[in-house]
């Protein structure tokens, strides 16, 4: 079933947009990987499954539980495996163990530490939440950080639309794994997934620095600090900024966004 879905997908997305890869020699072998990229635009987890698959990395998403019963798409997403997030205690566990076979059988688990499109203005990561370090720090398995940018110049932050001309141009930059040595072991506390999402946002913080050719602010943005939902579409401020953005025209690039 992925593999053809992927037969479609694939020709799309190379049509749509062309690619720059980088780093994919830093990728794990032989084990499964924990890829935790930065969240800019809804179609970024299209684009990080077309890098996965071409890697030979079969690529799996913590989907919300709730799609699984929904008809036709449920039975897609069992298909191909990917991982239902319940939120009761019983459910988490099976969405645990879930995870623990895909990295088993040597794929990737996908996890947006941001938990939803960056908040920013500027489209840098923001305070993430916990769970790609809590499923690192359970199963040991190696965090993997991904930067990518322009799949926001095809399809703007919370757009109706796409632009696709002139043509676009994704850009994608694999990291070294994470180094989280220092909080195996211990308990896990708050102050300890803190510290371990902290340091893998530093991470892709730094590697989408690189991948911009721009330096990332010296705080990384907090919703709650600005009033803003954590969750749902289009916060005022973000709704406003982006609105002016798209009236600049469909050929023209997002603000930050490198030639």
């Amino acid at each position: 079933m992925f593999a053809f879905l992927a037969s479609w997908v694939r020709p799309a997305m190379n049509a749509m947009m062309s690619k720059e890869w980088q780093g994919q020699e830093r990728l794990p072998r032989g084990t499964g990987i924990i890829v935790c990229p930065n969240h800019v635009t809804e179609i970024d987890p299209i684009v990080v499954a077309h890098f996965l698959y071409n890697q030979d990395i079969m690529p799996h998403f913590m989907a919300k539980a709730s799609l699984f019963k929904v008809p036709v798409i449920g039975s897609i997403l069992r298909i191909i495996r990917q991982v239902p997030v319940e939120r009761s205690s019983a459910g988490a566990n099976r969405s645990l163990e879930a995870a623990r076979d895909a990295l088993a059988d040597g794929g990737g688990i996908i996890i947006y530490p941001e938990g939803t499109l960056t908040r920013d203005p500027d489209m840098w990561p923001m305070k993430g939440r916990t769970g790609a370090a809590r499923l690192a720090l359970q199963t040991g398995a190696p965090v993997v950080p991904i930067a990518q940018w322009g799949a926001h110049e095809f399809f703007p932050r919370y757009a109706k639309r796409f632009y696709p001309f002139p043509r676009k141009r994704s850009r994608l930059l694999v990291g070294d794994p994470v180094d989280l040595s220092e909080f195996r072991g211990a308990p896990l506390t708050r102050t300890t997934l803190d510290a371990a999402t902290d340091r893998i946002l530093d991470a892709i913080t730094e590697l989408l620095a690189e991948l911009r050719g721009e330096q990332a602010p010296a705080e990384r943005w907090n919703p709650a600090l600005q009033q803003q939902e954590r969750l749902g579409r289009e916060p005022r401020d973000v709704e406003s900024r982006e609105s002016r953005t798209r009236e600049q025209g469909p050929g023209e690039a997002q603000p930050g966004a490198k030639p």
